[in-house]
């Protein structure tokens, strides 16, 4: 059974840090794209990071350029998401996926197939 587990979360003030990590049991990690997601009370979750098999290509959303840093260690079987200069508005539940077989880094929700539960990150002003 595929599991996804993120760790890292917590409630820190604006212009902290944190890093989250998520640990997969899936036998093709080598092999696929891991996106991080997050979802803010009365919105869509939104595509956040995303990170290539070969860690070659990463993309970010324009609001955490500059501030997030995605990464991943395949021989962990574990993808992270350095999260520094946090904003009350980088508060959301964050989710990370796996997208197997996929030579890119995708952003949409559906092309991903696996989820972890999710990890709440709460920034207070």
């Amino acid at each position: 059974q595929v599991q996804l587990v993120e760790s890292g979360g917590g409630l820190v003030q604006a212009g902290d840090s944190l890093r989250l990590s998520c640990s997969a049991s899936l036998r093709t990690f080598r092999s696929s794209a891991m996106g991080w997601f997050r979802q803010a009370p009365g919105k869509e979750r939104e595509f956040v990071a995303g990170i290539s098999w070969s860690s070659l290509s990463i993309y970010y959303v324009d609001a955490v350029k500059g501030r997030f840093t995605i990464s991943r260690d395949n021989a962990k079987n574990t993808v992270y998401l350095q999260m520094n200069s946090l904003k009350p508005e980088d508060t959301a539940v964050y989710y990370c996926a796996a997208a197997q077989f996929e030579a890119g880094v995708p952003a949409g929700r559906s092309e991903y197939d696996y989820w972890g539960q999710g990890t709440q990150v709460t920034v207070s002003s």
